[in-house]
């Protein structure tokens, strides 16, 4: 089951806060492009993890976060400066909250 995206698309929901969707406006292919670049450099970090390189596995963890800010996921928000940036925030303590109470049963405001 794929997470809950928020009404403006900005963000999906996993247990309980949000988090940055890609940039919907880039092109298809460099979103692939991407992605893939991305999956590498987390396969690059659990390796130097197992072989306990530190080396290794900041090289692995910088690619992974320019990955993330190519995405438009982690560095300046894609829709602009003028509006805050909720990322990682529980969704209860944003503007969110309000759509997310709406759509969840009050037992469980995780999911």
């Amino acid at each position: 089951m794929p997470h809950p995206t928020t009404p403006d698309g900005r963000y999906f929901v996993h247990e309980g806060r949000l988090w940055r969707c890609s940039n919907p406006s880039l092109p298809e292919s460099t979103r692939s492009a991407l992605v893939k670049e991305l999956m590498a450099a987390r396969r690059q970090a659990k390796s130097a993890l197992a072989s306990r390189s530190e080396q290794e596995l900041a090289r692995a963890r910088r690619a992974v976060h320019a990955a993330k800010v190519a995405l438009g996921e982690r560095g300046a928000p894609w829709w602009g400066a003028d509006e805050p940036d909720f990322n990682r925030r529980r969704i209860g303590d944003t503007p969110y909250a309000d759509w997310w109470r709406e759509r969840v049963p009050a037992k469980d405001t995780r999911r």
